[in-house]
């Protein structure tokens, strides 16, 4: 099941993703006979998400209204995660283009809520403040339920679903910091999108194709099964001292490929740079980014 979040004839809902129409909040409420809550945040925190996929799997015949999915703006899917969390130097072949190790435990930093954008949103560079700006295409996942000392067996239970994640980087802030968090937390440096997919459609999460293009050339092609750190990995490490919340996201890190690295000179992101990350079975974001 694809759960969206969009904008049509100027209000903001949600709903999910069918033959290309959205069942909107409204009609999948008469679906469960009960109001759904107004927000995706609110439908996780409630556990709502597996009997609405139970309620559509039973229904899957029935012909639907919805609303095209042309004629909607997408939006981040989820809009005020209680936390992002982001892991670094997560692929091997990305950490020795850093000239570095595998990490031994895995390396995390935080990005704000405020960092979240949509999927096809244009994002805007400060460049009085920041100007060498890369991309980090990358898997994301959603947390489903709150756990703490998740155990790697069961840590799928934990997990909603999963969307794409640009994990945008300000490579002078980053290394002029000694770390990462402001580097990578200006406004709207999470887009995210273009839907949650949830995890009953993606039953190996370890072996999809993710694919970053700036401005059509192939940047970075990889596929997540080269994660030094695989989800019920990340899971178990990290919940023993964080507990997990519903709606958190956490974001898998970057394959190689990144701007700043690339050989024999950098391609870092460039004024009215539109920067294309697609994953296998999850789908694609696009971004234009623009100095201001």
């Amino acid at each position: 099941m694809k759960i969206v979040r969009y904008e049509y004839e100027t209000k903001v809902s949600y709903g999910i993703v069918l033959n290309n129409r959205i069942l909107d909040r409204k009609e999948l409420s008469n679906i469960i006979r009960d109001d759904l809550p107004e927000t995706v945040e609110e439908l996780i925190e409630n556990n709502l998400v597996d009997l609405l996929i139970e309620k559509i799997s039973a229904l899957k015949e029935r012909k639907w209204e919805g609303i095209p999915l042309s004629r909607v703006k997408l939006l981040a899917p989820i809009e005020k995660p209680p936390k992002i969390i982001c892991l670094g130097r997560n692929y091997i072949e990305h950490a020795k283009e850093e000239g570095r190790e595998a990490p031994r435990e895995p390396v995390i930093f935080m990005k704000p809520r405020t960092a979240i954008a949509g999927p096809y949103e244009e994002i805007e560079i400060p460049y009085d403040y920041a100007k060498l700006i890369d991309y980090e295409g990358e898997l994301a996942f959603i947390i489903g339920k709150k756990g703490k000392r998740i155990s790697r067996e069961r840590a799928y239970d934990y997990v909603l679903g999963y969307i794409v994640f640009n994990d945008v980087s300000a490579r002078d802030l980053q290394y002029r910091d000694g770390q990462w968090t402001r580097g990578k937390s200006l406004d709207k440096f999470a887009p995210i999108g273009p839907w949650i997919v949830t995890k009953d459609e993606i039953p190996n999460p370890h072996g999809l194709r993710i694919v970053t293009k700036v401005n059509n050339e192939i940047r970075q092609n990889s596929t997540t099964a080269k994660m030094v750190f695989k989800i019920p990995d990340i899971l178990y490490i990290l919940s023993k001292g964080i507990t997990f919340e519903p709606g958190d996201i956490i974001a898998t890190g970057t394959p190689a490929g990144v701007g700043y690295f690339w050989k024999p000179e950098p391609k870092l992101i460039k004024h009215g740079d539109v920067v294309e990350i697609t994953i296998e079975k999850i789908g694609t974001i696009r971004n234009r980014f623009v100095f201001v």
